[in-house]
C-alpha cells in the first residue's frame, strides 16, 4: 500500500467523480436491494442502522449484537423485525452468508478488524465506523484486502466525506484557492468520558455482574482479539472509548470527522515525525485528560511541508489567528456528531468546541467538523476573494447511500479502505507517541519507527488472543 492517501464558493448541482470502490457482486435491477446484515445496532450503531433503513435501498436480512437485549439493540430490532437475531457474527456468517450481500460494523475499535476481515474473506462489501481499526498493522491488512478483491465494496463512516465539504476542498484545491498549505491546527475541546478516570490506577477495573441477557461467551466474544479483562461497565456499554485496549481517543474519534478531507487531498501520507508537546495525566491504561500532538509530513511534489498540530481536552485550548472570530463558522446541519446532539453555532467570540485552522502562503481557512464548509478568514479577506471561488457541486449521495448504490454498482464509494487506512495509521502513530511520550521518527518507505524499539512493536501491538488468528493471515 502506497504512503500516500488514495486517492466556500457557490454551489451547483453536479455529480462529482469518485475513486472508490464499485463492485459488480450485486445484482442490479430497478428494484434491486443490498441485502444488509447490521452488526452492532445499539448507540451508533443505531444511528447507522436508522440511516440505511430509510435509505430505501437496503433489505435488512440480520441483526447481530452481543447485547441483543440492551434497549437501544431492541429499539433498533423493533426496525426490522423480521431480521434474523445473532449474538456472535461467526454464527451469523456460518448460518446465512449467502443470504448477505454487504454489513455494517459499528461496534468498538479494536473488535472492527476481525469482523472486516471476516466478511471480505467470504466477498461481503464492508461499511465500518471510523476510525476503521485500532493498530497501524490492521489498517494496513484491511486495505490489503480490500485492493486484492476489486467486487468488495468498502466505506469507513467518516460520513461528514460526502457532505459539502469534500466537495467544496475539492473543488477550491482543484482552482488553486486552497495551495501551498504548511500547517493545520486540529481540535477537539469537549469533555469525553474517561477524563473523571482516577490516572494512578495500577489495575483494570474489578469483575461487575454482566448485563441482562449477555453471557459469559457473549463477552468473549465481544473482547474477540484484546487480551482477557472481566467485565465492567467502564468499558460497555459505550465506554470503551478512553482505554488504550479497546480505542482510540479523541483522536481517533473526531480527528476522522475533521482531517479527512485535509489528509485525502493534500495528498499527505504518512507523517516522518510525531512527537507529543503537551500531555496531563499520562498513564498506561486510559487516554490523558489533555494533548497536544505535532505530525510532520514532507513536501509532496510542489506541495509544501505540512505540520499537523492536534489539540484535545477541555482546557487545551489552540492559538487562534487574528481575524479567527470575524467570521463565523459553519457547521454541519446534515449529521450530528457521536452522542446524538446536534451541533450548534459557535457564538461570536466564542472557541467552537472541534474545528480546524488551515494556514496557507496566501490564505487562511476556518473549519469545523464533519461536511460544515471552510471559510476564509479575517472576514475582509473573505469579501475581497468571494466572487474568485469556484461552484461546486451538491452531494448526489450521503454516505450511507454512497455505499449502497456503490454496492449496486451507480456510484463509488468516497471513503474506501484504501483512501482511509493512513488516516488510521496517523492515528495509530499519533496515540503510540503519547504512550511513549517521546518525538518519533517514522520511515515512510519501510514503514517503521526507526528511533524506537518499543514504538516500532506497536505498529502492531500484542498479537490476537487464542482462536483469532486467522483474521491476521
Amino acid at each position: 500500500m502506497a504512503t500516500t492517501g488514495a486517492i466556500i464558493g457557490s454551489k451547483a448541482s453536479a455529480v462529482s467523480s469518485e475513486s472508490g470502490s464499485s463492485p459488480s457482486n450485486v445484482s442490479r435491477g430497478p428494484s434491486r436491494k443490498v441485502n444488509l446484515a447490521l452488526i452492532g445496532i445499539a448507540n451508533q450503531g443505531a444511528s447507522d442502522a436508522r440511516q440505511f433503513i430509510n435509505s430505501g435501498l437496503a433489505n435488512i436480512v440480520a441483526v447481530c449484537d452481543v447485547d441483543l437485549d440492551s434497549q437501544g439493540s431492541q429499539e433498533t430490532i423493533k426496525l426490522v423485525p423480521k431480521a434474523k437475531q445473532f449474538r456472535d457474527f461467526r454464527v451469523m456468517f456460518d448460518k446465512m452468508a449467502g443470504d448477505i450481500d454487504a454489513v455494517q460494523v459499528a461496534i468498538p475499535d479494536f473488535a472492527h478488524f476481525p469482523v472486516c476481515m471476516a466478511a471480505m474473506q467470504l466477498g461481503k462489501s464492508v461499511y465500518v465506523e471510523k476510525p476503521m481499526t485500532r493498530t497501524f498493522y490492521e489498517a494496513e491488512l484491511m486495505a490489503r484486502m480490500a485492493e486484492s478483491n476489486p467486487k468488495i465494496v468498502t466505506q469507513v463512516g467518516n460520513q461528514g466525506h460526502s457532505g459539502e465539504n469534500y466537495f467544496q476542498f475539492k473543488a477550491w484545491k482543484e482552482a488553486g484557492i486552497i495551495k501551498d498549505v504548511t500547517s493545520v491546527t486540529a481540535f477537539m475541546n469537549g469533555s469525553r468520558r474517561w477524563h473523571p478516570y482516577d490516572p494512578n490506577i495500577t489495575k483494570y477495573p474489578e469483575a461487575q455482574p454482566l448485563p441482562k441477557g449477555m453471557t459469559d461467551k457473549d463477552w468473549d466474544t465481544w473482547l474477540t482479539t484484546a487480551a482477557y479483562h472481566d467485565f465492567n461497565e467502564k468499558y460497555h456499554p459505550g465506554n470503551w472509548r478512553g482505554w488504550y485496549d479497546f480505542g482510540l481517543g479523541a483522536l481517533g474519534d473526531w480527528g476522522a470527522h475533521i482531517l479527512d478531507t485535509i489528509h485525502e487531498f493534500l495528498d499527505l501520507g504518512l507523517p516522518y515525525e510525531i512527537e507529543p508537546l503537551h500531555v496531563v495525566n499520562l498513564n498506561d491504561y486510559f487516554f490523558p485528560l489533555e494533548s497536544t500532538i505535532k505530525f510532520r509530513f514532507p513536501s509532496r511534489g510542489d506541495m509544501p511541508p505540512v505540520d499537523i498540530t492536534w489539540y484535545d481536552g477541555v482546557k487545551n485550548i489552540p492559538p487562534v489567528p487574528d481575524g479567527y472570530f470575524s467570521v463565523d463558522a459553519a457547521v454541519d446541519n446534515t449529521i450530528p456528531p457521536p452522542g446524538g446532539v446536534p451541533q450548534q453555532k459557535p457564538v461570536q467570540q466564542k472557541m467552537p468546541g472541534a474545528g480546524k485552522i488551515i494556514y496557507s502562503r496566501e490564505l487562511t481557512f476556518k473549519g469545523g467538523t464533519h461536511s460544515a464548509p471552510l471559510v476564509i478568514i479575517p472576514a475582509e479577506k473573505a469579501r475581497e476573494m468571494a466572487l474568485k471561488l469556484p461552484k461546486y457541486p451538491e452531494s448526489p449521495s450521503n454516505h450511507y447511500e454512497n455505499f449502497l448504490k456503490a454496492c449496486l454498482g451507480e456510484e463509488k464509494t468516497r471513503s474506501p479502505f484504501q483512501t482511509f487506512a493512513p488516516l488510521a495509521q496517523i492515528f495509530s502513530l499519533g496515540i503510540i507517541a503519547l504512550r511513549r511520550n517521546k518525538k518519533l521518527i517514522f520511515n515512510r518507505d519501510t514503514k517503521e519507527i526507526v528511533n524506537d524499539k518499543f514504538a516500532n512493536a506497536m505498529l502492531a501491538d500484542r498479537p490476537p488472543r487464542k482462536g483469532w488468528e486467522s483474521y491476521y493471515i
